[in-house]
């Protein structure tokens, strides 16, 4: 006689329960920044990343009120899942011009970036919103392994980082640490550091930008979310933009995330102790 297999039960304490959610496509229009409005269609079938959560429409709000200022920078977004802020952010850009008297360089494709499983819904939200690859991108990147060989070399150091409600699954904490290391660095550019390429003439001489900051943004929901902060804290410099009720959201935090002059700390990840993550472990972080 054989066993029955065995049932994974993963206990709220690690993974915040959710109501389900039907597929379905929004307009987003972020009160008249985007005209047209962003379409974005949601689903869970694989996986949580497929809707919209509360701080990623505070975070694109938040960017789109500041385009201007995002025009011409490398821009890599983490844990992307649909690509609302990514894709709210690319949208903005190509809706609008500026003087040729204060025109600056074209931007680079903006790169949005998740676990594997979730690139399908990526593209296709892409193709909803007919942008071309000239203004997004959508990338594999799995938290907490080195930087793949397929980043474009750009994106391996980019000068603007994206993460919005990336703090869900408290196992999966340490790997989003390691990898925010890994894209903010130190500042002194990315020479040396990837091997990827990219054509696009607006990426050339990426190797001389210095600075990288990260737009973090989370809805906290359990008190280890407060302890992932702390942890953030103790690696990087960590300024509060906003918190509370933010666009009438509760319990928002915004933070922009830089890295500490001169040095680079590997201890922020092994300090939140939650022990080895599982192969299951990476997965589970979009279930």
């Amino acid at each position: 006689m054989t066993s029955p297999p065995l049932a994974l039960h993963i206990s709220e304490d690690f993974l915040p329960s959710r109501r389900p959610k039907t597929p379905g496509t929004s307009n987003l229009s972020f009160s008249g920044f985007l005209s047209p409005p962003l379409r974005l269609h949601e689903d869970l079938k694989d996986g949580c990343g497929g809707q919209l959560w509360p701080a990623g429409m505070v975070l694109a709000r938040y960017l789109l009120e500041r385009k201007d200022e995002l025009r011409g920078k490398v821009i890599l977004e983490l844990g992307a899942g649909g690509g609302l802020v990514g894709l709210a952010v690319a949208l903005a850009l190509s809706q609008s011009s500026q003087p040729a008297s204060t025109r600056k360089e074209a931007s680079p494709p903006l790169l949005i970036t998740d676990l594997p499983i979730l690139l399908p819904l990526q593209a296709s939200n892409i193709a909803l919103n007919a942008l071309p690859t000239t203004s997004i991108l959508s990338h594999p990147l799995p938290w907490g392994s080195p930087l793949p060989a397929h980043l474009p070399t750009p994106y391996r150091r980019p000068e603007i980082i994206l993460a919005a409600d990336c703090v869900y699954y408290e196992p999966a904490f340490p790997l989003l640490l390691e990898t925010l290391e890994e894209l903010l660095g130190i500042d002194e550019g990315i020479k040396d550091r990837g091997e990827g390429t990219l054509d696009d003439e607006s990426t050339k001489g990426a190797e001389q930008r210095r600075e990288s900051v990260c737009y973090f943004c989370m809805k906290k929901r359990r008190k280890a979310d407060m302890r992932f902060v702390a942890s953030l804290k103790r690696v990087f410099e960590v300024v509060e933009v906003k918190k509370g009720v933010v666009d009438g959201e509760k319990g928002v935090f915004l933070y922009e995330v830089r890295s500490k002059k001169g040095k680079v700390s590997r201890s922020g990840a092994k300090g939140l102790k939650l022990g080895t993550v599982s192969t299951m472990d990476h997965e589970m972080i979009n279930r």
